[in-house]
């Protein structure tokens, strides 16, 4: 059965869309079809993997405005068994052209269907924000993965995310869970980290992965150039933290 995940923080500079790019490369690399959707208008993960949305044709955005299908939208990336629904900026005018659309936080759903069983694992790197897209993605997704930077103000907000999904569940998608809360940025040498990852704990008891995705420049550079941090530096502190999550992720945490 395909895994569907949304990988989802509503705050800025979480680590979503590494987490996302790296947590598919890895899944792809043990042998698992993956594909990643780009939600995002930003189009952060479609670039981190080496694509040029303005160069982009066809992207997510279409999909949505029944303009094209997933079949014909899904492009393959370097890694094998990972592919991506690409983004580019049309998709910040989605919420404004579905606004009288019945359904609208269906669209996503009706589509994927074409393709969902072709792949293991679906990743959705959600916007920044819980908007239509963010809707169309729980309505889509089984499982919920949430990073939280290991910093001051981590947790601000997280009340109004899941009130989020306690009503997405409750009125569009019954089968929605939250798989875990991944700390990204830990620095074990700050007291604040330390402290950040205690509260955590403390708030989501065994609902936290056991991996600490660590500060590490690898990972910062991987993007810039437009590779996963398996292509870029396997051999990184970056890396053997996202190996270690991503196989939490296959086998249970």
């Amino acid at each position: 059965m395909t895994r569907t995940i949304a990988i989802i923080n509503q705050k800025g500079g979480s680590g979503k869309t590494t987490t996302t790019v790296n947590l598919g490369s890895y899944l792809g690399s043990f042998q698992k079809k993956t594909l990643i959707i780009d939600l995002d208008p930003q189009a952060n993960t479609t670039i981190h993997l080496g694509f040029k949305p303005h160069e982009i044709e066809r992207s997510i955005y279409n999909i949505m405005m029944d303009d094209s299908s997933f079949s014909e939208t899904i492009i393959p990336t370097e890694i094998n068994n990972l592919e991506i629904a690409p983004a580019n900026i049309n998709l910040s005018g989605v919420e404004i052209e579905l606004a009288g659309v019945v359904g609208r936080e269906m669209v996503l759903k009706d589509a994927i269907a074409e393709i969902i069983n072709r792949f293991d694992y679906i990743l959705i790197d959600c916007p920044p924000s819980l908007s239509l897209l963010t809707i169309n993605a729980l309505t889509v997704a089984k499982e919920i993965i949430i990073p939280v930077q290991t910093e001051f103000f981590a947790l601000e907000g997280m009340g109004k995310l899941f009130n989020t999904v306690d009503i997405v569940k409750k009125r569009l998608n019954r089968e929605l869970e939250i798989s875990g809360i991944l700390p990204t940025m830990f620095d074990k040498r700050t007291n604040l980290s330390r402290e950040v990852i205690d509260k955590i704990g403390e708030y989501f008891k065994n609902k936290v992965y056991k991996t600490r995705i660590r500060k590490n420049v690898k990972l910062a550079e991987a993007s810039s150039h437009g590779k996963p941090i398996l292509l870029y530096d396997p051999l990184s502190a970056g890396a053997e933290d996202y190996e270690s999550f991503s196989k939490e992720v296959l086998y249970g945490n």
